[in-house]
């Protein structure tokens, strides 16, 4: 099971935000990335054991991968 730093799994359409730039973003779980890929403009090297998560943001609409440690769960 593939936790956020909140402790509770990640799945499709949780509210997420992470740090871009030095700024807070928030946004949604669009999709788990369990392979080798092209997404969001780079290659994702994933895996089931390591899986990243595409991530939108509600703000701007663009999306970003990133791994679960790097995501915070929005209340």
């Amino acid at each position: 099971m593939i936790m956020a730093n909140s402790g509770k799994a990640l799945k499709k359409g949780d509210r997420v935000t992470w740090r871009s730039h030095g700024q807070d973003v928030e946004g949604r779980v669009v999709h788990r990335i369990t392979e080798r890929v092209e997404a969001a403009g780079r290659t994702v090297d994933a895996s089931p054991e390591e899986p990243q998560f595409k991530v939108k943001s509600d703000r701007t609409g663009r999306e970003a991968v990133h791994r679960a440690e790097a995501l915070h769960r929005r209340p």
